[in-house]
């Protein structure tokens, strides 16, 4: 599996984690529906009505992923290990600049004032465990690959040894031109000595 394609898989899910963790921590500061819709409009929240599509997409983008690994698996490329410390490190670090950026937007100056937010503090803690699913949900998803790529191997015909033909690779030659001169002299030069 190429690199490119562990981080594609490894993204959108630890995005959507710390989506998760996002409006958990939303929900635990705030339980009371009223109060917390009103503190998400305040705070620059507004894009969450795009939640749906943004979901649809990294559905869609895991799914192609998947397939680049079924078709690396047929192909004989080993499957990339997944690096445990992305999903640590990245789901809290996007957690953080959302909370800043969303803030930013929302007023238009720097938000220091954002890791004072009751919000801040339980989505941070939250992301621990959002990484850790995100992890799992990531090898579930290798492992099936690897699963369909075994049974499409399994399901192609085998052929016998015999049968196969030999495969011929073109081999570069380097053709030596004779000098001009030497070409027609070649009929007047001494005989060569007998053995």
């Amino acid at each position: 599996m190429r690199r490119a394609s562990t981080w594609a898989l490894i993204l959108p899910l630890v995005i959507a984690g710390s989506q998760a963790g996002h409006g958990l921590a939303y929900w635990w500061a705030y339980p009371q529906a009223r109060l917390r819709l009103a503190v998400l409009q305040h705070s620059g929240h507004g894009y969450l009505a795009f939640a749906p599509v943004a979901l649809g997409i990294t559905g869609a983008v895991e799914l192609v992923v998947c397939a680049f690994v079924v078709a690396d698996r047929l192909h004989g490329r080993p499957v990339r290990r997944l690096p445990p410390w992305a999903f640590v490190l990245l789901p809290a670090l996007t957690f953080v600049v959302q909370e800043h950026v969303e803030r930013f937007v929302a007023s238009g100056l720097f938000p220091w004032w954002a890791v004072l937010a009751p919000t801040f503090w339980r989505g941070l803690l939250l992301q621990i465990p959002v990484g850790l699913a995100a992890y799992l949900i990531a090898r579930l998803l290798l492992r099936t690959a690897e699963s369909v790529a075994r049974i499409v191997e399994s399901l192609r015909p085998a052929v016998p040894v015999g049968l196969l033909a030999p495969v011929r690779r073109a081999v570069a030659v380097a053709l030596v031109r004779p000098a001009p001169l030497a070409a027609s002299a070649a009929g007047r030069a001494p005989p060569l000595p007998s053995r």
